[in-house]
């Protein structure tokens, strides 16, 4: 998931992406800390060398050691940890879809999907274009919570009038962030108020419920470890930046592939998947409460790691 860099290094290698970067520049993996400076600063459109090859244009900042593992691969760790949340969403996706659980239901885990896919192409190329296919997504993605709570039911109640400014508002953001304010803050302030909105919004259907205490204890507990992945996740990946130099120099001493242990942007990446899901889950479950299909459902595991809603086993009668 997105962060927002500048890579401003420069390889003479042609890598798969295009980077090139001199010989003496490439020994250091062209590694930048962050600057929180940087980011209450407006920032410049992506570039093109002189050389036509098209070189590094997203905004980031952030330590950095590209294509270390491969030349396919910019940052191998932040591509490949995205796999985790890749595998939720099609779990997600595969539940709602067999369950016949509702569009709304099911677009919420595709919209989880395209968050995965846009930073795994992001990680792997670190172009602007596929930075934007990384963010924006994530504020889609919340657009689409606040609809499937909205709309809970199984008639739609609101009509056009939901979707329609849901949509202005999502899409002025994104002509904003990508013509006008390219600054990190304002993507984050924006992703802030939908999700404080969509967890709000929750929160209010949960409580309208009529549940056994069995069923409002699982939702608790899917609702706690979804907030505990998220701040835990955001936790981790202020702690990358903060202390991005100790790191590198640290996961230099371990070598591969222990070096991947402190490569804390991909554990933000591995946290936030668990949380985005769990809060979808526990979406998710508020709609089967709402239609009384609660007791029919329950969390299950896919090889003791993946959380998904599944219909309940019925029990062995001996």
């Amino acid at each position: 998931m997105g962060m927002i860099i500048e890579d401003s290094v420069r390889n003479a290698t042609a890598y798969f992406w295009g980077e090139s970067l001199d010989k003496e520049k490439a020994e250091h993996k062209a590694h930048v800390c962050y600057d929180f400076r940087a980011a209450m600063r407006p920032l410049c459109a992506p570039q093109k060398e002189s050389s036509g090859l098209e070189v590094s244009t997203a905004i980031l900042r952030g330590e950095r050691e590209n294509y270390a593992v491969s030349n396919y691969v910019a940052e191998f760790w932040n591509t490949f940890t995205n796999v985790v949340m890749i595998t939720l969403a099609l779990l997600g996706i595969r539940t709602s879809i067999r369950h016949k659980h509702g569009k709304r239901i099911t677009a919420m885990y595709i919209g989880l999907l395209v968050v995965g896919c846009g930073s795994t192409s992001f990680h792997a190329t670190l172009k602007y274009t596929t930075q934007m296919l990384d963010e924006l997504p994530m504020l889609y993605l919340c657009g689409l919570a606040l609809y499937s709570l909205l709309e809970i039911d199984v008639k739609i109640v609101h009509g056009m009038k939901v979707p329609i400014l849901l949509a202005l508002f999502q899409i002025s953001v994104t002509l904003i962030y990508l013509f006008w304010i390219q600054n990190p803050v304002f993507h984050q302030v924006a992703f802030a108020i939908m999700v404080v909105g969509s967890l709000y919004l929750a929160q209010r259907r949960l409580n309208e419920l009529q549940i056994s205490k069995e069923t409002r204890r699982t939702m608790s507990r899917v609702h706690i470890i979804g907030e505990l992945g998220m701040w835990g996740g955001f936790l981790v990946w202020n702690i990358d930046n903060i202390f991005c130099h100790q790191l590198r120099s640290y996961r230099s001493y371990l070598g591969m592939p222990l070096d991947g242990i402190l490569q804390l942007h991909g554990w933000w990446h591995i946290m936030t998947a668990y949380g985005s899901a769990y809060l979808i889950m526990w979406a998710h479950l508020i709609k089967l409460a709402r239609l009384g299909h609660d007791h029919l459902f329950s969390i299950q595991y896919s090889m003791g790691l993946f959380p998904h809603i599944e219909l309940r086993q019925p029990k062995k009668i001996d």
